[in-house]
């Protein structure tokens, strides 16, 4: 059996603490986290290195994260990266419904725990096999 290949998850993300915090939860479980600082970075990150795993911030200055998202499925190369949409609980519910009829693979509320981080990314890539 061919040894596993190291998960590569990219966190677009305005604020640099919190890619330091995602990517210290997920390091420790062996994946390998690259972070993009702000929108635009983070589609040319993804369009660059096709990462496994997209956790993308809505609320971003130079793009938001659903223009990213919009731009990724957009692209035959990129669509079917997963996403995981981390974002700030006090965001609208239109937002909330917005994310069941973008289709995202799923959603995380700002303030998550490590063990609520994990959970969507397992599930998220274990569904994408």
């Amino acid at each position: 059996m061919a040894e596993k290949k190291m998960k590569r998850i990219l966190c677009i993300e305005d604020e640099q603490e919190m890619i330091d915090l995602i990517r210290l939860i997920l390091t420790r479980r062996g994946f390998e986290v690259k972070g993009a600082n702000g929108g635009k970075e983070g589609l040319e990150t993804i369009r660059t290195q096709r990462p496994d795993l997209v956790l993308l911030d809505l609320m971003m200055p130079d793009m938001d994260g659903w223009e990213v998202y919009q731009q990724m499925k957009a692209d035959e190369a990129t669509r079917n990266i997963p996403v995981i949409v981390v974002t700030a609980k006090a965001q609208s519910i239109d937002k909330v419904l917005g994310l069941h009829i973008a289709k995202v693979d799923d959603y995380i509320a700002k303030p998550f725990s490590p063990q609520e981080l994990m959970n969507s990314v397992d599930a998220v890539l274990s569904r994408k096999k």
